[in-house]
């Protein structure tokens, strides 16, 4: 493992999927490359990266307590070509990979499932994805078990990264239990879109999204990535924006709505410095969160 840099470069992956899972594995890799090229020391994929979005149409959940496979749903196992995919790239290009995530199969579960590998291409740790919403167009509970590892955070050689999963941005414990097991970058693969017949009536989406995460960053003193997708599917409009986010909450580079490579240089100083100099961690009262557990 080669000296850690305190000032990685991230390289987000915004991508537009087809039914042909190898299709999207050429485009994953071709982006990575790019990304690689360009200087990336870890790249991030979307979620659901090998796959359309099909959590759009409900799904009888009675089959997946039966043990049955969907027909042409892309569940997989680990290890599992794409756990082999992941693995031999991160290899090939030589830089820490956050795996976006893929639907898992682990005997009669289903799971949104999130893997990161080392330079080697060594797997260091899998998340499966813990919040799970259930809501028009985004019926992923019909899909997937919530995940049962626990949060995760893997010291590799771009610094100690966690990595959560799309609907979990919404929950600051998440964050917050990232940066207890020292995060000092948290990773968040992602599938968010607007729907054209349910409108926006609280106000924008977009904004909102990227606005909860800005304060995952201050209040934790870390970096934050979220990396989307992109493209129409049915009636779901994916936006992209991907975005970086330093550990005081300054949006250092966002993606437009298109396919490609976002690209940017953190400081994992400046996100220490911001942890000890206002001490959000340390001046914490647990004592007083036990409504949290309720």
């Amino acid at each position: 493992m080669s000296a850690k840099s305190s000032t990685p470069s991230l390289g987000l992956l915004q991508m537009s999927m087809s039914e042909s899972m190898e299709a999207n594995y050429a485009v994953a890799r071709e982006l990575a490359r790019s990304a690689a090229s360009q200087g990336a020391d870890v790249i991030c994929l979307p979620e659901l990266f090998t796959s359309p979005y099909f959590c759009r149409e409900t799904q009888d959940a009675s089959i997946y307590i039966k043990g049955l496979r969907p027909k042409a749903l892309w569940a997989e196992s680990i290890p599992g070509e794409t756990s082999r995919f992941l693995s031999e790239l991160a290899k090939e290009l030589s830089v820490v990979l956050v795996g976006g995530s893929f639907y898992e199969q682990a005997e009669d579960n289903f799971y949104n499932t999130s893997l990161i590998f080392e330079t080697d291409g060594t797997l260091l740790g899998t998340y499966r994805k813990i919040h799970i919403p259930q809501d028009e167009c985004f019926f992923e509970k019909d899909y997937f078990s919530e995940g049962d590892l626990g949060y995760l955070v893997c010291d590799t050689s771009v610094g100690r990264i966690g990595v959560l999963i799309c609907y979990d941005q919404w929950f600051p414990e998440a964050a917050r239990s990232l940066a207890l097991m020292g995060a000092e970058i948290i990773f968040y693969p992602t599938a968010i879109a607007t729907v054209a017949h349910l409108g926006e009536a609280e106000g924008n989406w977009q904004e909102a999204w990227e606005n909860v995460q800005r304060g995952h960053a201050i209040a934790n003193g870390v970096v934050v990535a979220a990396s989307n997708r992109v493209g129409t599917e049915g009636d779901s409009d994916f936006w992209g924006g991907s975005f970086v986010i330093d550990a005081f909450g300054k949006t250092l580079a966002r993606s437009d709505s298109t396919q490609g490579v976002l690209l940017q240089e953190v400081d994992l100083a400046h996100g220490k410095d911001v942890r000890d100099g206002w001490g959000f961690l340390r001046n914490r009262r647990p004592d007083t969160y036990g409504q949290l557990n309720k």
